[in-house]
Order: structure tokens, then C-alpha cells, then sequence
């Protein structure tokens, strides 16, 4: 398989999530990522290890790249990341402003090098205002984003990160594969290179695109924040959110005799599916887009809620699933994680991948997310060792991709 960014090579100097994950989606798409790591290797070699230098999440995040070590602190270090950035396409780094000057890595240095070059900068909380430049890392930017609070739970003493999932981390990853290919696009264009600048703060605000939306008419004026998100503000987006998922019956999770479900009906002809299943009739749904506007409109949902729940809970989860599919309703059973990896559609879908992991043998994990004129794209080698391929990359005469492992 001939894949779209065959040829192209990215300099990888990030380390953690963001960055690993926006050149694991540009890997799988077939880049040649030389990841570049300090003489002590990417700290997440050490997050819940399974042995010598490798761990589970960076196995996840760095199969298909190759490995160097270049000490940036030392003059010669310096000089071969220079060598490396001048024949690479996108350059890829999360080290703040005065670090990324002090290793050759800030946008002067890097276009030096290489006046096409894509340089993609991964920043905590982006590079301008009091905080600009500010070190830190998911949880510090799903608080200053708000995200932190998205998932208030009744009784929670304080915010807890939903699922303890990385969901800035995790999406200024991905915004930083788009700023790539947006800068390839260009670079070809246009023969120029520059700096495409993410930010797990912008990330984390990504995320909520649909919620952040403030409409003066509506709304009022927005006024002064507080310098903090209160114990009182905890427990009132906590209600809300409870009154939602009560006042909501088409689009939630319920419980059947065996385990759970979801229903998500975001349309009158789902929802009116949905109330034919179960022989029951709603008004409001004459209206689905208008929220309740009062405690009986509320309490008339709930009790919809209810009956659905009922009959529900009546039936196994696989029986349920059947029965609604077949009313036209859309419904999921709930899985976990572990169980996925036998699951028959997770599968038929090519997500989930077996390699050959040295040091810990046969791994599954996440298969790449694309799928190319029909085919899957899969794995073409397993995570790099720290620094394996250092002669390889700097040989007299270094051939930075070759035909066997691109073509494979």
C-alpha cells in the first residue's frame, strides 16, 4: 500500500501525549517519524512500565517511528538536530519558548535550517498572554479551559477529570496532525514553510465547541469571572447536568437486566420510534428542539423516562439492542474497555492491531483510525527502543526512508 504521505519526514522532539499522538496519526499515514529523545529516553517510556524502557501508553503512541538520541544540551547534539531538521518536512516539538531558542528548535533556528520546513509547536497554554509560555499539562488545561467542571457529578467534593481521560492532551494531538497537513498543503503550494501553533488550552475549549457559545440576547452580558470555579458552582452545573439526563429520556443510558444501554434519538422520527417500542406518548415531542420552559413540561419528560427505563430493564441487552434496531431506534450496548478487543465490530473495523512488541512479545492495541481505498492501514513496525535507530538516521549516508519499510 502506497500510503498519502509517503516521502515525507517528520522530526519528532515531543514527548508525553499531544505530540507523540499528532505523529503517531502522521506514522500511520505513513510519514517517517524519527522520533528524537533525550539520553534518558521520552519519560513516557516509564508511565506503568512493562519493563525495561517501554510501557503501555507509549507503545500506543509510538509504534511506527524510529528512534534517535540527541543530548540538545551539548554543542554536537545541536548541531545533528540541525542536520535532522534540514532534511525533514514538518519539524514537531512541545518545549516552551525559551527552551525550544536554548535547543535550535524556535521558528528562526528551524527555518534557518530549512526554509520549507513545517514547524508544529504544541504549548500548554499558547504562547501570548499573562500565562503565555506557562509549562503544564492536561489537567492544568482542562481547568483553565473549563473542561474540568464539563463533567460534575452530584457529590463530588471536587472536579474530577471525566473517565480520567485526556481529552486536551488527546485533542491538541490530533489538531496538531491537521496543523501539519495544512502546512505540507502550503509548503507545497507555495514553496514556504512556518509555525503552526496548537495549544492544549485551545484543545480543551475545542472540545466544548457547542457549549461555548455566549448570545447577548439571551444570555445578557457576560460579566467578570470569578478567579475560580466555586464549591457553589461545583454542586450547580452537577444539578444541571442531573436535570438534563432526568429530563432528557432520548438520549441517555439505561439499565437492562444484564447490563446497560443507550438511546440516543436527536430526531422526531427516532423519538417517536422510540415512544411506539414502548407505547407511549410524549407532546413535547411535537417540539424536540425547545427545552422544557416549565416544571411540568419537565416532570412530563421524566415520566417518559421512566416508562422507557421500565421497559427496558424488562429485557436482557441483547434482546433490548434487537428490539429497538428493528423500530428504527438508535441504541448501543455500554462495553468496557478490555472487552473490546474481541469485539466483533471493534474488529471488523481494523481497530484493534496485534504487533510484535520486543521486550514484551505479541501486544494488541489500537489499530490505525484510517482506512485508505478500502483497505486498512496497519502497522508497519512496533514502538522504537530508545534511540535504536541513531546510526541508521546518521549514517555517512543516510537514507531516511527506505523503499522496504515505506513500501511494506
Amino acid at each position: 500500500m502506497t500510503l498519502p504521505l509517503d516521502g515525507v519526514v517528520v522530526a519528532d522532539y515531543s514527548q508525553y501525549v499531544a505530540g507523540p499522538l499528532c505523529t503517531l496519526l502522521l506514522a500511520d499515514l505513513g510519514a517517517d517519524v524519527i522520533k528524537v529523545e533525550p539520553p534518558q529516553g521520552d519519560q513516557w517510556r516509564r508511565q506503568e512500565p512493562c519493563g525495561v524502557d517501554v510501557s503501555r501508553p507509549f507503545v500506543a503512541l509510538n509504534r511506527n517511528k524510529r528512534s534517535v538520541v540527541i543530548d540538545l544540551k551539548s554543542p554536537e547534539g545541536r548541531r545533528r538536530s540541525g542536520d535532522l531538521i534540514a532534511r525533514s518536512d514538518v519539524t514537531v516539538h512541545n518545549f516552551p519558548a525559551d527552551r525550544a531558542e536554548r535547543f535550535g528548535l524556535d521558528r528562526a533556528s528551524v527555518l534557518a535550517a530549512n526554509p520549507e520546513a513545517i514547524i508544529v509547536r504544541i504549548s500548554a497554554l499558547g504562547s501570548d498572554g499573562p500565562r503565555g509560555g506557562s509549562p503544564g499539562y492536561d489537567l492544568s488545561a482542562q481547568a483553565a479551559s473549563g473542561l474540568l467542571m464539563a463533567d460534575a457529578r452530584i457529590g463530588d467534593q471536587v472536579p474530577i477529570r471525566a473517565g480520567g481521560i485526556a481529552m486536551a492532551d488527546l485533542g491538541a494531538g490530533m489538531l496538531g496532525a491537521v496543523a501539519a497537513l495544512s502546512g505540507l498543503i502550503r509548503a507545497r503550494a507555495q514553496g514556504v514553510g512556518g509555525e503552526l501553533e496548537v495549544s492544549l488550552l485551545g484543545a480543551g475549549l475545542t472540545v466544548q465547541v457547542q457549549r461555548f457559545v455566549s448570545v447577548a440576547a439571551h444570555d445578557g452580558t457576560v460579566g467578570e469571572p470569578a478567579p475560580a470555579a466555586t464549591r457553589a458552582e461545583l454542586d450547580a452545573v452537577a444539578q444541571e447536568a442531573a436535570l438534563g439526563l432526568r429530563v432528557n429520556p432520548y438520549y441517555r443510558s439505561y439499565a437492562a437486566a444484564d447490563g446497560f444501554i443507550t438511546i440516543a434519538c436527536l430526531n422526531l422520527a427516532q423519538r417517536s420510534a422510540l415512544l411506539a417500542a414502548c407505547e407511549l406518548e410524549d407532546p413535547a415531542v411535537v417540539n424536540p428542539d425547545e427545552p422544557p420552559r416549565s416544571a411540568q413540561e419537565a416532570r412530563r419528560r421524566e415520566r417518559v423516562g421512566e416508562a422507557v427505563a421500565a421497559a427496558v430493564f424488562e429485557r436482557r441487552v441483547r434482546d433490548c439492542v434487537g428490539w429497538l434496531h428493528a423500530r428504527g431506534v438508535p441504541c448501543e450496548a455500554v462495553r468496557t474497555l478490555p472487552g473490546l478487543f474481541e469485539d466483533t465490530q471493534v474488529k471488523a473495523n481494523g481497530l484493534v492491531q496485534t504487533i510484535d512488541q520486543p521486550a514484551m512479545g505479541a501486544v494488541q492495541l489500537l489499530g490505525s483510525p484510517f482506512k485508505l481505498d478500502g483497505e486498512f492501514v496497519t502497522a508497519r513496525r512496533p514502538a522504537p527502543g530508545r534511540g535504536e535507530h541513531t546510526l541508521e538516521v546518521f549514517s555517512a549516508e543516510p537514507q531516511l526512508i527506505p523503499n522496504e519499510d515505506r513500501r511494506a
